[in-house]
């Protein structure tokens, strides 16, 4: 019975011995923010976001010539017309706060969008090496906190050199 167990505990051992897996690092975000295409993205992120300011200035103006008109008339209205401009107010108060919502959604979608073609480019050159180096998993190194890395396992100067991207020289 003893010889049965210890045999099952060596091929126990045995197989957890062969299932090992390989795991590396990036650095993502240093990668992306090194593309090229990045500086194309910033500028129509920028573009886009100035497109969306200039729209939603529209509106606040809009809406502090109201409330500035109603300020200066405030006592020779009547309290119906008071009422009735209050409510103005408020509605046009509420379509400003939902325009500049709706806007940072809109900014995040586009930046997402704008950003979707470099990760996938990023991920391609990723997925390359990890399945030539026999890699099983790869983590991402920023945001992540890590007590010790191997830098032995960092993949990022791997895939700087298949996306063709140079490090930033260090001033001294």
């Amino acid at each position: 019975m003893k010889s049965k167990i210890t045999i099952l505990f060596i091929i126990f051992i045995s197989t957890i011995s062969l299932a090992q897996t390989k795991v590396g690092t990036i650095n993502s975000d240093y990668l992306i923010a090194l593309m090229p295409e990045n500086k194309i993205v910033a500028e129509r992120s920028q573009a886009y976001g100035a497109k969306l300011d200039s729209l939603f200035s529209i509106k606040l103006n809009e809406y502090d010539s109201k409330l500035k008109n109603y300020q200066e008339k405030q006592k020779e209205l009547t309290e119906e017309n008071r009422n009735v401009l209050i409510a103005e107010l408020t509605k046009l108060d509420s379509d400003v706060k939902r325009y500049q919502q709706n806007g940072n959604k809109l900014m995040e979608l586009k930046q997402d969008e704008l950003m979707r073609p470099l990760y996938k480019k990023l991920m391609g050159v990723i997925n390359q090496i990890a399945k030539q180096d026999g890699y099983t998993q790869i983590l991402k190194t920023s945001g992540n906190q890590f007590v010790f890395i191997d830098e032995n396992f960092d993949i990022t100067k791997q895939v700087m050199q298949k996306l063709g991207l140079k490090a930033p020289e260090v001033k001294k």
